[in-house]
């Protein structure tokens, strides 16, 4: 069956600086900060943390739909999705916008910085959530403050049992909006950074979480992650990568392993597992839609690191 992946499709224009900030930003004069970088290595990337998710998806042989606002330029965004198999019948285009749009200036240290233009992803609160199709689940991450809000609730309307990950979104709610997401969820899902704004917002441990949603799921990168239910909590191991080549989308991969999880009704044991490997797999590539396997190869390098088959 299908699920429904509301959030944003974007396009990230990754650009290299050869050096390093800080050699270039005098702390005593950032109040009056003009700098210009040369940027020899660019890249464009699909990207969008619900076009990410939807990648990982179909790599992992599930159905995802996208419910996201794109603008004028999304023809090649478009031919992608044509050519991966994903369907844009919930992607809405506005001939008057942009679809939005990420610029990441990257310095030999891995700083960065990002100027974000969210263009037609502000119209995504005017897409109502399909009540024709056959919904397993679905997820609402980053997107527009309001189109979070109404998706949420019509998803709990239609009873819908849904992924709530507030992501780069997550400074648009306070502890009262934090809490309503919370109580419509089915499931919640953060890195641990996020985790603790969700827990000082709201005042609520993750034990609490956990008792007002199904699982309360923390990423915590190389250090694995945590999954707390009513019945205690459940450590997954992260999974040693070939490399690390750039760790943007890894957690859009680990929520699709866990979104496919989910849907096969396996224990959590087994999903964070899965949700661990796609996560390695991604971070030796460089773009969050760059990476490749087959399935076949996925459940052998399951067996290889856990010692057990998960098909």
């Amino acid at each position: 069956m299908t699920a429904l992946i509301c959030g944003s499709l974007a396009f990230d224009t990754v650009m290299v600086f050869n050096g390093r900030f800080k050699d270039h930003i005098l702390a005593d004069r950032i109040h009056m900060l003009s700098v210009s970088f040369m940027v020899p290595e660019l890249r464009r990337n699909f990207g969008g943390c619900a076009g990410n998710i939807a990648y990982n998806l179909k790599l992992l042989g599930g159905d995802p739909l996208v419910l996201a606002a794109v603008g004028q330029d999304f023809d090649p965004y478009a031919a992608w999705m044509t050519k991966l198999g994903l369907s844009t019948e919930g992607v809405a285009r506005h001939e008057d916008a942009y679809t939005a749009q990420a610029y990441i200036t990257t310095d030999l240290d891995d700083n960065q910085i990002t100027a974000f233009h969210p263009g037609a992803m502000e119209r995504s609160k005017d897409i109502a959530v399909p009540r024709d199709r056959k919904l397993a689940l679905g997820l609402v991450g980053p997107d527009g403050r309001d189109s979070m809000i109404l998706h949420a609730q019509q998803l709990a309307d239609a009873g819908v049992p849904f992924i709530f990950d507030p992501g780069q979104a997550l400074p648009l709610f306070g502890g009262q909006d934090l809490e309503m997401f919370i109580d419509q969820a089915a499931w919640v899902v953060v890195n641990d950074y996020e985790g603790q704004l969700v827990q000082e917002r709201t005042g609520l441990t993750p034990a609490q979480i956990a008792t007002r949603c199904r699982a309360y799921i923390v990423t915590r990168g190389a250090e694995g992650s945590m999954v707390y239910t009513r019945d205690g909590v459940t450590v997954i191991p992260s999974v040693r990568p070939a490399c690390i080549a750039d760790p943007t989308g890894c957690g859009d991969a680990y929520r699709a392993a866990l979104i496919l999880g989910l849907q096969r009704e396996l224990d959590w044991a087994t999903t964070g597992r899965m949700a661990s490997l796609i996560g390695a797999l991604k971070i030796a590539h460089r773009g969050t839609q760059n990476h490749h396997f087959t399935l076949e190869s996925f459940y052998g390098q399951f067996k290889s690191a856990f010692g057990y088959d998960c098909r």
